[in-house]
């Protein structure tokens, strides 16, 4: 393990993994000892990815209802599962959590040359030019002599949800200038998909089922990466306007009960009405 003094940034005091962080590590041993819990016992790199996700979909959840209690324990239940597969990996004798830190410490000055070299970047978007700069050049190094034949859009993790691999393949091809120029350029994409879409469902129903789901796939595309120009996620903004509906429809719900109707008894036209002015007293 590294020592007490741990990770410092420069300029900031600020421990990053000090005491606290072998601690866990040996907690973790602990578990996946000869006397520690079965069940952590059991768990291998497969058994754990959907834990995995789950965590870090409730990092992203406390963020977004800006639960900074929550999000404190649910960033400790993140970094569990990567003290985990290392202790995992360390089993084997393939890495472990020294090696981890080492990487992503060494990768960061690596990819911050406006920082700790001599590139220059004074504003966010420049900053984020020389990152991807040193991200191509990283891709490149990865397969000498294959250059030519390596897409910019290698790398991509298969297991992405398909909002994330949406922005990703958007950000990709931005590297290498294919992109629209402002966000307002995107939205006229949007809005031009939902015309195609449009012409598709006045065709004929026997005509238009092989090409409805193309249509509606890149309506979502283009979406995704209007999200990206507005410097947000596509998976945030989804699952946060999952969170507004699902709050609305329970609210519609609790006021439809308060006055003795059940949903299924209503019209929708009356339904349309208390979720109107439920939206209003949000607003």
């Amino acid at each position: 393990m590294a020592d007490g003094a741990g990770l410092r940034l420069p300029g900031i005091g600020v421990t990053l993994a000090g005491e606290k962080l072998p601690k866990l590590v040996d907690l973790m041993a602990h578990l996946r000892g000869a006397d520690g819990c079965p069940w952590d016992c059991e768990q291998d790199y497969d058994t754990l990815k959907g834990l995995l996700l789950e965590e870090a979909y409730e990092v992203v959840d406390a963020i977004n209802a800006r639960d900074f209690d929550g999000l404190e324990d649910e960033l400790g239940d993140l970094l569990f599962q990567v003290v985990f597969y290392s202790c995992l990996a360390e089993e084997e004798g393939r890495f472990d959590i020294d090696g981890v830190i080492e990487r992503v410490h060494a990768k960061l000055i690596r990819r911050h040359p406006h920082v700790f070299g001599e590139v220059h970047a004074s504003n966010a978007d420049e900053a984020l030019k020389s990152w991807l700069k040193v991200k191509e050049q990283e891709r490149a190094s990865a397969a000498p002599g294959k250059n030519d034949e390596k897409s910019v859009l290698d790398g991509i993790a298969p297991a992405l949800p398909a909002t994330l691999e949406a922005h990703e393949l958007g950000l990709r091809a931005s590297e290498v200038g294919f992109d629209w120029k402002k966000a307002e350029d995107v939205l006229e994409k949007v809005e031009e998909e939902i015309q195609e879409l449009r012409r598709e469902l006045n065709r004929e129903a026997g005509k238009r089922s092989s090409r409805l789901e193309e249509e509606v796939g890149d309506l979502l595309l283009a979406a995704a990466n209007l999200a990206r120009f507005l410097r947000s996620d596509p998976e945030s903004c989804l699952r946060r306007a999952n969170q507004k509906f699902k709050r609305r429809f329970q609210a519609l719900e609790k006021e439809m009960a308060g006055r003795g109707r059940n949903l299924r008894e209503c019209s929708l036209e009356e339904m349309e009405s208390v979720w109107s002015e439920l939206k209003s007293h949000e607003d």
